[in-house]
């Protein structure tokens, strides 16, 4: 999704959850001249976004006509939704308002995207766009290509061909964006706890074996909402449960940190690689008897050794 008079630094609003998007998006608008108005949801934002946001103000989770009253009081045409709000909080510990529940009586299927999906479209009612999350944080949008120093080997490739399949399909009926594989085994799938709480119980269950990491956008991805992202904690978490290789979607996926990612994975041993959307992962991975699908050999097609996408 593209934004819209782009040369307007007046009319912005930030909606934020958890986390350090909230943060970057505000230092990426401020980097352009814009002063945003920021709406913090109490049960998630930090209340370290009230001490640096010149306009700001709290509602809870529920309180959806609140918060579209405060984006209209303050004069927001354009607005960013950044930052988690933790799916179980969403679907068990609100207690709706009455523009909310109505909302949520409404929707077919009770899952985020379609609760958010109508949050959009009721603040396009109100004369509120709601844009691109990423809007202002382009360098944290990976290219294709191999971003560490270390390429992912031919078992973890095999691994990633296998998991992007088996990611792509789950994210079709918006299951999770993450699995976790094993020797070409899928060892965990997320679904509300979250990346690293995903990875966590796949190191529980297979008790030391090496793990690699799958994560996808969906197939119609919104950037506007839910867009994948990675941060130093899941590095961390990566490598205490023997997670070697990460792979994310080209331009889909948020790297939080991103030079301070790239380095921590680096001294871990940890390959992170970026693929087309639409790719199912490296067709030079070997087959069971251990025959290459293609001559050409893996490191060919790799990024050299330091040259990656930084």
């Amino acid at each position: 999704m593209t934004q819209t008079n782009t040369a307007l630094t007046t009319g912005w609003g930030l909606i934020a959850g958890n986390g350090k998007f909230p943060f970057l998006v505000l230092e990426g608008a401020r980097s352009r001249g814009i002063d945003m108005a920021v709406i913090a949801i109490r049960e998630e934002a930090s209340p370290e976004l009230e001490r640096i946001a010149r306009r700001f103000h709290w509602v809870s989770l529920g309180e959806l006509t609140r918060a579209i009253e405060l984006l209209r009081e303050e004069g927001v045409k354009q607005a960013v939704m950044a930052g988690q709000v933790k799916h179980n909080k969403i679907f068990s510990s609100i207690r709706p308002d009455w523009k909310l529940a109505k909302l949520l009586l409404s929707l077919s299927k009770k899952n985020t995207d379609s609760l958010i999906g109508a949050v959009a479209s009721l603040l396009e009612d109100e004369g509120i766009h709601l844009v691109d999350s990423t809007t202002f944080l382009g360098p944290l949008l990976p290219g294709k290509g191999v971003l560490t120093h270390r390429a992912p080997d031919d078992e973890e490739s095999a691994d990633i061909a296998y998991g992007r399949e088996v990611a792509r399909r789950l994210a079709e009926v918006d299951l999770g964006q993450t699995v976790v594989v094993s020797g070409r085994a899928c060892v965990a799938v997320e679904a509300m706890e979250g990346t690293d709480e995903t990875i966590e119980r796949a190191a529980r269950l297979t008790q030391g074996k090496r793990l690699v990491v799958v994560k996808v956008s969906k197939p119609s991805q919104d950037m506007r909402f839910d867009v994948p992202v990675v941060g130093l904690d899941t590095i961390v978490v990566m490598r205490r449960s023997n997670a070697t290789a990460l792979a994310v979607d080209a331009r889909r996926t948020l790297l939080f940190d991103r030079e301070k990612l790239i380095a921590e994975a680096d001294q871990a041993g940890i390959a992170i690689e970026a693929f087309e959307a639409s790719e199912p992962g490296k067709d030079t991975a070997k087959d069971a008897t251990g025959a290459s699908e293609k001559d050409a050999p893996i490191a060919s097609q790799r990024i050299p050794s330091g040259k990656g996408q930084r």
